[in-house]
């Protein structure tokens, strides 16, 4: 996929790029008033929603196009870009008139392809900047599919924000990182700038500083975060809100390491760690093996593949030693249940001769 660099002239190619602003525009008093403390610390990109998708309906749903020409106002007043949330051919239209300079598009309207498809519509033609959230639910293809569409319609400044992906069983985070995603998209699409939403990933503000720093440890490329002056009076999702001068400290607390290591001392790590790859392919092998011989006796005897109770006991069993051994007990369950379903696969293939 052929990209081009979403900066804007003037803002600093430095890690990490920072878009910030207000979840809402509320009033011109309260947007004017975040812009000039964002502006004044740095920040060239103010960022806020004018259109505002809620999960249920009765919450504050945004104050609409009525809000465009305060953003006009901040480019005027601070000579800050100015980015919002799309979600129908309306809101693109109504944006592109009001000059705003960076276009996001939603979590919600990512998982809908036929929502992607009439903003992309509606896109052609223009030049300017969309970041498009990835999907609620964990689905790279769709993440992927709604960069391909927006693309496809002529679209050259394209990158990603990750948001995390809702769980129904929420613990520490309001929407799961599951990095392993956008590291995935960063894969297949090398060239594709990242942008980390702490403030959604998080939902408290008290995590935005440590899922920041975890972003940039990752290589990417910016944060979006919510900045309100008045976060606790903030008419949508207050909580995960911060105001400018803790924004400046977070920022300036970052470690930013090189992106790129040449060490032998490196080298000789990474050649340790294919030595350790190569070893597991082969012990792979080995008990897949051995797995269908266990396939040829139970055809033999006619016993069922499964079997649960030894399942269960190779997961606890493991999973308590990998704790020992100085992982986390989760992922160890992980592993060993992509082993038991390959080796459930391979008993069926023989099983079923």
């Amino acid at each position: 996929m052929e990209l081009e660099s979403i900066l804007l002239p003037g803002v600093d190619a430095k890690r990490p790029l920072v878009i910030a602003g207000p979840c809402s525009v509320e009033t011109e008093d309260q947007v004017m008033n975040t812009a000039k403390q964002l502006s004044s610390r740095g920040i060239k990109i103010f960022r806020s929603g004018i259109w505002k998708p809620r999960t249920k309906p009765g919450g504050f749903e945004g104050v609409g196009t009525i809000g465009l020409p305060w953003l006009k106002e901040v480019k005027k007043e601070t000579g800050m870009y100015v980015a919002t949330e799309v979600a129908t051919a309306l809101h693109v239209y109504e944006a592109l008139k009001a000059g705003i300079d960076m276009l996001w598009i939603g979590a919600r309207t990512t998982a809908n392809p036929f929502a992607v498809q009439e903003v992309a519509d509606a896109l052609k033609g223009v030049d300017i900047p969309v970041l498009i959230k990835n999907p609620v639910n964990p689905d790279l293809e769709l993440w992927i599919g709604a960069l391909e569409r927006i693309h496809n319609a002529g679209l050259k400044k394209l990158g990603v924000i990750h948001r995390g992906f809702s769980s129904y069983d929420k613990k520490i985070y309001r929407n799961l990182p599951q990095w392993h995603i956008p590291i995935e998209l960063r894969r297949r699409i090398p060239n594709v700038p990242i942008i980390c939403d702490p403030s959604h990933i998080g939902g408290k503000r008290e995590l935005i500083a440590s899922i920041s720093q975890q972003a940039m440890d990752l290589n990417f490329d910016g944060l979006i975060i919510e900045s309100h002056c008045n976060p606790d009076a903030a008419w949508s999702d207050a909580s995960q809100q911060i105001t400018p001068e803790v924004l400046e400290y977070i920022i300036n607390l970052l470690v930013i390491r090189n992106e790129t290591q040449t060490t032998e001392d490196l080298q000789t790590l990474r050649k340790q760690i294919d030595e350790c790859d190569n070893n597991l392919i082969e012990e792979l092998s080995k008990r897949m093996r051995i797995a269908r011989e266990i396939g040829t006796y139970k055809k033999e005897h006619n016993m069922p593949i499964l079997q649960t109770g030894r399942y269960t006991e190779i997961l606890d069993k493991y999973g308590v030693l990998g704790e020992q051994c100085g992982m986390d007990s989760e992922f160890i369950k992980k592993v060993f249940e992509a082993i038991h379903e390959e080796s459930v696969r391979q008993q069926a293939v023989i099983i079923n001769k």
